[in-house]
């Protein structure tokens, strides 16, 4: 049976904003008609917490524990937010990376609440009735998070499953850089999918048929963009694991006129220049001085490659110039100018076939150790999803042809990452400079503790939106993604010894409003910031939503 307008406490209990639970004391309970239904015991936040955490670590699996935080973000986000941002470093790996990919593979079997928008393909025409269903104005928006969920996480196409990546992708904004929850969208793209397996699920919510592509497709995600951008014209508008060519196509359309964000491009790129920055104060070497390999040649290889040149060009090189110093492999070996069918975001560094000639062991295509020995790179970075393929001969090679190479093996879960910390630190004898894309514990080597720092885009893009939102701009520029990789890479020292190269997660919070007030400084610098503010450091704090139920009254 559901509630009538004269039973306002069940709506109040149902309402994840406003619900208190056990903290409403009895006069509010007596104001929202709750009398009677609840325990008697009033408690505090932090003892409601504390209950909560308890209870998580009485589950045995991180599938059990996103479960349960699912199900209370769904019933009380304040409380929701609280246990997060007090245990965000155990907890970071149960809302989003690695655990939301099963959640991703289970969730139209697991569905429970829906708390995003359903845009489907088939009904372009209820774009606009969805996004206003939500009864938010202009002025109450300042972040979307939308996903087609064609290339999720390194599993694939998920399609409609998907969207449990935009709505982990807001809790992480909201736990890490208090981007209000009451603010923002998650929103599913739901352009079919062509995951056999889900098609014949009977299970399967989404749309069922192959992925609609070609004109079809950029018109549905056109008619999203205006139409977001039209009711929320101060919201940013997040990109999260589109298909590789069409994430570079939609970035490279709109940026220039949208405030339009691609984690898996920028994100990635940025967090990877913050991870060199902080190596390039222990080499005392600059960007021009950089040769790069990337292994795995994806949106967030090509992302990465897109943001190093752009650092190397403000060291003063051309673009020219610097897309010479940069490399990529894929599965099919080097990337080079003869290859057929070359994907719009490799053309740029695609390599004259003729150069490389030389290097091939018989016809076949130029691998990655090769590459390796001829171009002595000062950078290798792997977003291969390829396990081990960092093996001893390359790491070896690589420290043969520099004295401190920058050693990034970035893929994730564990099962993916191209080299284990411990072995890329024994196997370069501690000369290699290590970030990777997974948490890591220390690694002991010849009488030296190396602290491994984890490139986690949640280090960059919560204080990236913040800082937006803050100077309210419209666009987001490559200054502002170059001054969020500054603001982390300066929140440690990396010269002493074994030091990590990138601030724990653990301290995300304040690394967050440290990055948003770099960023919302770079706004007003390349002139796209609306807002300006006496004290920033103050306006970005007040700009912070708090998991506190004072904030909520």
């Amino acid at each position: 049976m559901s509630s009538s307008p004269a039973d306002p406490g069940s709506q109040i209990l149902r309402d994840p904003l406003r619900n208190r639970g056990t903290a409403f004391d009895h006069s509010q309970r007596s104001q929202l008609g709750l009398t009677g239904r609840l325990p008697a015991a009033v408690e505090t936040l932090e003892q409601q917490a504390a209950r909560c955490w308890s209870q998580l670590q009485e589950l045995g699996s991180d599938m059990d524990k996103f479960t349960y935080l699912d199900l209370l973000h769904q019933r009380n986000q304040v409380l929701y937010f609280r246990v997060l941002a007090d245990h965000l470093e155990e907890l970071l790996p149960v809302v989003y990376d690695p655990t939301i990919g099963q959640a991703v593979e289970r969730w139209s079997r697991d569905y429970r609440v829906s708390q995003a928008a359903y845009l489907s393909i088939d009904r372009p025409e209820d774009v606009e009735p969805t996004l206003r269903s939500f009864g938010l104005g202009p002025d109450d928006v300042d972040l979307l998070v939308c996903t087609d969920a064609e290339q999720i996480l390194g599993i694939g196409d998920w399609g409609v499953n998907g969207v449990d990546i935009a709505v982990g992708k807001l809790a992480v904004y909201t736990a890490a850089a208090g981007i209000h929850p009451g603010r923002v969208i998650a929103v599913s793209l739901d352009c079919g999918t062509d995951n056999a397996e889900l098609l014949n699920d009977p299970a399967y919510l989404g749309v069922r048929h192959a992925r609609t592509r070609g004109p079809e497709y950029d018109r549905f995600v056109d008619r999203y963009l205006q139409t977001a951008a039209a009711l929320f014209p101060n919201a940013v508008l997040h990109f999260e694991d589109f298909g590789p060519e069409n994430a570079r196509r939609i970035l490279d359309e709109h940026r220039d006129t949208h405030r339009i964000f691609n984690d898996d491009m920028q994100g990635t790129g940025a967090i990877v220049v913050a991870s060199v920055v902080s190596a390039l104060k222990v080499t005392g070497q600059g960007f021009s001085d950089q040769r790069l390999v990337v292994f795995g040649a994806g949106t967030a290889g090509s992302g990465m490659a897109d943001q190093i040149v752009a650092g190397m060009v403000r060291d003063g090189l051309s673009e020219a110039e610097a897309r010479q110093r940069v490399w990529l492999i894929d599965k099919q070996g080097l990337v080079t100018d003869d290859l057929p069918d070359l994907p719009d975001y490799q053309r740029p560094y695609a390599r004259p076939a003729d150069e490389v000639a030389s290097w091939r062991h018989g016809s076949g295509p130029v691998r990655l150790l090769e590459v390796v020995q001829q171009v002595r790179p000062t950078i290798l970075i792997g977003t291969s999803t390829a396990h081990g393929a960092f093996t001893e001969d390359v790491v070896r090679a690589l420290c043969a042809g520099v004295e401190r190479p920058i050693l990034l093996p970035l893929s994730n879960p564990t099962e993916r990452i191209e080299v284990m910390p411990q072995d890329a630190i024994a196997w370069s004898g501690g000369r290699a400079l290590v970030a990777v894309g997974i948490p890591s514990h220390t690694v002991e080597h010849d009488g030296t503790t190396y602290v491994i720092g984890q490139a986690n885009n949640a280090l960059l893009y919560p204080g990236l939106g913040l800082g937006a939102v803050v100077a309210g701009a419209t666009r987001i520029t490559d200054g502002m993604l170059l001054a969020a990789a500054a603001a982390i890479a300066g929140q440690v020292d990396p010269t002493p010894p074994g030091a990590s190269l990138l601030p724990p997660v653990r301290d995300l919070r304040a690394s967050s409003a440290i990055v948003a007030r770099a960023v919302a400084e770079a706004a007003v610098h390349d002139g796209v910031a609306t807002r300006r503010h006496e004290n920033l450091v103050q306006s970005v704090q007040d700009a912070m939503w708090q998991p506190d139920y004072a904030t909520e009254e």
